[in-house]
């Protein structure tokens, strides 16, 4: 098999195994929906791992999340197409 043929291989696997994601689904209304059903645990072992967190909570303006690092320090950020963007530092 040439490397262009197993390459191919692959991909069709791999298509077959996960179904792709609409690149203009909204994810947020997916994220929320599997937070309501979270105990803090993984958010916990996360930020003890070293990395940062990102959530809500009822007072976050539209559009915006939490993220907080493992210090404890927090910034209220943004997504889009581009990444992520920094709104402020918050309390």
């Amino acid at each position: 098999m040439t490397p262009h043929a197993i390459s191919s291989m692959v991909l069709a696997m791999a298509t077959r195994l996960k179904h792709p994601i609409d690149s203009d689904a909204d994810l947020l209304p997916m994220i929320e929906a599997a937070s309501r059903n979270d105990d803090g645990a993984a958010a916990r072992e996360h930020l003890a791992a070293g990395f940062p967190i990102y959530y809500s909570e009822d007072d976050t303006p539209a559009g915006a999340v939490i993220k907080e690092y493992p210090d404890g320090r927090r910034e209220l950020v943004h997504f889009d197409r581009e990444g992520e963007h920094r709104f402020q530092a918050a309390a």
